[in-house]
């Protein structure tokens, strides 16, 4: 780590990161929306987005990943920026891509508050949003209005919490005809711990249904504008079996999409600090340093039993982390706890660290 980005690591802990934390330290969601507000005022500032950008740049080697071009490795997790309001900004601060969302057809508030919780002792977060968003309309409208960004956009898609079950199929369709022409790749989240019966579609038969229609319905909407079809991405849960995962890989060769994420938020606890054990009954997805290892597990069997490109995620808190995913089989990796704990300075050892 260079002076630079030491003192840019070292800021960030010492006086903006305890800033952001007293400001959320009786509900974390507050410090997570003024970080946000934060970000969409940077990107209504060119002249301030430009000096971010020289600041933070770190010569990297683009790849390129179910034909799309990204300028680096390292992106940022849906979740962090549900209803892009970032959109114009998160290139200057580092990232190779966005994953906003995830979006369902509808609005929604979400689950009740609180909802969003620091195991700080852990380095890790437990969350149970529940999709909270403005919709997919909302969403689209705001891509078309910022036009070509510098950086490629994916859009995560979940199911509306009103929505049964048994219509998931129609909600996601109603989602991906939004969205698809204004994302470079959508993922399919059918594994968050936080929508009522949403693990339930990661089960052979209901995937299969689910993939097929998607897969569909973006090749139909693509050839009707002479494009090409929009790579789609399917997100896994880290608590599945090796049987499950293996049936999920078996159905997302089958509907050829473009690639899977790896991996979602986990409902064990497994790696929590003896400190934070109390706070970790609270019930929602963990996600950060204890799910490093398991991320990484699950990013290695898939990428021994597949071709499909994958795009790991889960407790990437340093440029080892990121490195050791990549190891692992991933094609690139995304951050987002440890993005919290240690913001820009991470993405840059990430950057040099995967070139």
């Amino acid at each position: 780590m260079d002076l630079r980005a030491r003192a840019l690591d070292v800021g960030y802990r010492s006086v903006l990161r305890p800033a952001l934390f007293r400001i959320g330290s009786g509900d974390a969601e507050a410090a997570h929306h003024a970080t946000l507000r934060q970000v969409a005022r940077l990107g209504d500032q060119p002249r301030t987005l430009r000096t971010v950008r020289r600041m933070l740049h770190v010569p990297t080697t683009p790849v390129t990943v179910a034909g799309i071009e990204f300028p680096s490795r390292v992106g940022l997790a849906a979740g962090m920026d549900k209803d892009g309001i970032g959109v114009k900004a998160w290139g200057a601060l580092g990232f190779g891509h966005m994953e906003l969302g995830t979006v369902t057809a509808h609005a929604q508030p979400g689950n009740e508050t609180p909802r969003l919780f620091r195991l700080r002792t852990s380095r890790a977060i437990i969350n149970r949003m529940g999709f909270n968003n403005h919709g997919a309309q909302e969403l689209a409208d705001r891509l078309r209005a910022a036009g070509t960004v510098d950086i490629p956009v994916g859009v995560s898609l979940g199911k509306t919490k009103v929505t049964p079950v048994e219509e998931a199929v129609s909600d996601y369709l109603t989602s991906l005809r939004l969205l698809e022409e204004v994302a470079d790749y959508v993922a399919v989240n059918v594994s968050s711990p936080n929508t009522p019966g949403l693990r339930s579609l990661q089960d052979k038969e209901p995937l299969a249904e689910l993939l097929a229609e998607l897969v569909t319905t973006a090749t139909q909407l693509a050839r009707e504008r002479g494009a090409t079809p929009t790579p789609i991405f399917v997100k896994v849960a880290p608590d599945l079996t090796d049987g499950a995962l293996d049936d999920v890989l078996e159905v997302a060769q089958h509907a050829d999409v473009s690639g899977l994420i790896a991996t979602n938020t986990t409902i064990g606890r497994d790696g929590v600090a003896d400190a934070d054990l109390p706070l970790a009954q609270e019930t929602g997805g963990l996600s950060g340093a204890p799910l490093t290892r398991r991320s990484r597990y699950v990013v290695g069997r898939i990428a021994e039993r597949s071709q499909l490109p994958v795009i790991g995620v889960g407790g990437v808190m340093s440029g080892a982390d990121g490195k050791a995913l990549i190891d692992a089989g991933a094609s690139l990796v995304q951050v987002f706890t440890g993005y919290i704990y240690r913001g820009p300075a991470l993405v840059q050892e990430l950057n040099r660290a995967l070139g």
